[in-house]
């Protein structure tokens, strides 16, 4: 018996095998070998094809019309595209802008690959500042934090990504500087709880909610990176 392995429509490996003993064959009949020929064609994903191929159908093969679904697709390219775009909002603190951090903070989100949809310096009236920490009114602390943010101008930001309200988390470091890691901004930057320079939405929810707070409609700007092809699928 002779077998052949398939790959794209064209033999790549022949050689002689034995019959096996009777008990352990089957047969495949010739109705069956174009869709077993479609399937093989449809696993061989044409890993290193363009983009452009990401979904294309040949009118040559009329046998996948006995598949489910006529597209060919690299995986990744799919998973990339399932990926969801967030928002979240970024804010640097009174002490970050006193003590002329902001461009460090800055440079940090854009070497990340985030894009920037809104910037701006604000003084922080009293009754913003404790609609946006209403979460945390009944802590002893609350008085004394809205003080502090209010106690000079911050610089309000707007950034949007993939996966970019965890990785700003990561970026921003632990609550209390002296346990965040060497790397992150408070761990580089800061020293002490209550003079931590930076705040960043905790979930995407709370980035929308944050960003629709310290926005008015009209100052977010939405654009396009020249370096955006290099930093997704």
């Amino acid at each position: 018996m002779e077998a052949k392995a398939v790959f794209g429509g064209s033999p790549c490996l022949s050689s002689s095998l034995p019959r096996l003993p009777a008990q352990r064959t089957c047969s495949l009949s010739y109705t069956h070998k174009p869709i077993l020929r479609a399937i093989l064609h449809d696993l061989h994903l044409a890993a290193f094809h363009s983009k452009s191929h990401l979904f294309s159908y040949s009118p040559s093969r009329p046998h996948a019309k006995t598949l489910s679904h006529k597209t060919r697709i690299f995986l990744p390219h799919l998973v990339a595209s399932m990926e969801q775009v967030e928002e979240t909002y970024i804010m640097v603190k009174p002490d970050g802008v006193q003590r002329g951090l902001v461009g460090e903070i800055i440079s940090r989100f854009e070497k990340k690959g985030f894009k920037l949809t809104g910037l701006k310096l604000f003084q922080c009236p009293k009754e913003l500042a404790e609609e946006h920490y209403k979460d945390l009114k009944t802590k002893s602390f609350f008085p004394k934090l809205i003080e502090y943010i209010t106690s000079g101008p911050v610089v309000c930001m707007a950034w949007e990504g993939v996966g970019v309200v965890s990785s700003a988390r990561k970026l921003i470091g632990s609550t209390d500087p002296l346990q965040a890691n060497p790397g992150t901004i408070r761990g580089d930057l800061a020293v002490q709880t209550g003079r931590n320079v930076i705040h960043g939405s905790d979930s995407p929810e709370n980035g929308k909610r944050e960003i629709a707070l310290w926005f008015k409609e009209g100052e977010l700007c939405q654009w396009t990176p020249a370096q955006a092809p290099w930093l997704r699928e």
